[in-house]
């Protein structure tokens, strides 16, 4: 009796693409509810559209280069870069934007390198700061959270100021907009305002701004998830904090009335989403275990870098793109050593 054989692996893998990508985009689930019910209904609308204008522009780039779509588009990795670059964005940003970045994210930074898995630096990222890079004002347009917000908008209000760029009536872009944490901290440092006038704003919370905080609470619990289900590894996310926490807090005990103090930064604009769902990106990081270290930790120092003194208040996408450039080389030097081999001229 004939039996059929085929060649290895006889096991199915544990893991997939799109497993692993299901599991991201679950992990998100809470911070994106977070940031709905605190920002309203913009941030929903900004995801969908970014998601449907992301797989039909990896669809079409696909089929251009005569290849199959449908196995790019069935592993999530697209739908995951949208959502992720969508989260970064203001909520009521106009659609042509929204979809321009998206497209540029997965076309430019993505496809035009050779589709997943060739990609030297994190899609989103390149499609968040391309726009922020070419519409500086209406990216930092930013709703306040819905406890400070005089003014609430609807559904349909969303829709009508994504879609046309209409208000309701009596109502301008001003008077329901307002400055990030970020933004408003280094504004009014800059105006030598001391940190303890600063926060005695109604804004601020325990550590960051009021809704913020939470934001960030809600996205650090699903980064938890990401590590007990073992999707990333611990080494990232905790060099990145831990680096930004150390040289937060040593300028901080320097001057605590011209720094804030170290977990406003923890807590404040992307830097959980950064650390669990941005910088981890197997693709583009750092992969040896002594470089994850070194690239989390790097990442950390730039981002307090650039809030410091750089030209932009929320520096995580920066500072993720500049060490996607740098991680082949922290890579080739940290390689750990192979079992068996000998020293350099002991042969």
């Amino acid at each position: 009796m004939q039996f059929s054989t085929s060649s290895s692996p006889h096991l199915a893998p544990d893991n997939s693409v799109s497993r692993v990508m299901l599991q991201v985009l679950i992990g998100l689930i809470p911070g994106t509810l977070a940031m709905w019910w605190y920002f309203g209904w913009g941030v929903i609308i900004n995801i969908t559209l970014a998601i449907m204008t992301a797989v039909i522009a990896e669809a079409l780039f696909l089929r251009a280069r005569k290849r199959d779509a449908l196995p790019a588009i069935l592993d999530l990795s697209a739908v995951l870069t949208a959502w992720l670059l969508a989260l970064a964005l203001p909520p009521l940003l106009p659609w042509w934007q929204t979809v321009l970045g998206s497209t540029f994210a997965i076309v430019v930074a993505k496809q035009l390198f050779g589709g997943l898995g060739y990609n030297p630096f994190n899609p989103a990222m390149v499609g968040y700061v391309l726009l922020l890079v070419s519409f500086p004002a209406s990216m930092t347009r930013w709703l306040p959270p819905e406890m400070l917000a005089e003014h609430s908008l609807t559904f349909n209000d969303s829709i009508n100021a994504i879609f046309s760029g209409q208000l309701p009536l009596s109502q301008s872009w001003d008077a329901i907009t307002s400055a990030t944490p970020l933004d408003e901290m280094r504004t009014s440092l800059s105006n030598n305002q001391m940190i303890s006038e600063i926060r005695s704003s109604p804004l601020w919370g325990d550590f960051g701004a009021r809704g913020w905080e939470w934001v960030s609470n809600w996205f650090l619990i699903g980064g938890i998830f990401l590590l007990w289900r073992r999707v990333i590894s611990w080494r990232i996310p905790v060099s990145m904090l831990g680096g930004l926490l150390i040289i937060a807090g040593l300028f901080w005990m320097i001057d605590p009335e011209t720094h804030p103090f170290p977990a406003f930064h923890l807590f404040s604009g992307a830097t959980m989403l950064g650390a669990f769902f941005i910088a981890t990106d197997p693709v583009s990081a750092s992969t040896t275990p002594r470089g994850q270290l070194i690239y989390g930790a790097l990442i950390g120092i730039f981002i307090f870098i650039i809030r410091t003194w750089g030209g932009y208040p929320d520096a995580v996408a920066f500072s993720v793109l500049l060490l996607n450039m740098a991680a082949p080389t922290i890579d080739y030097y940290t390689q750990p050593k192979v079992f068996g081999a000998r020293e350099p001229g002991n042969d």
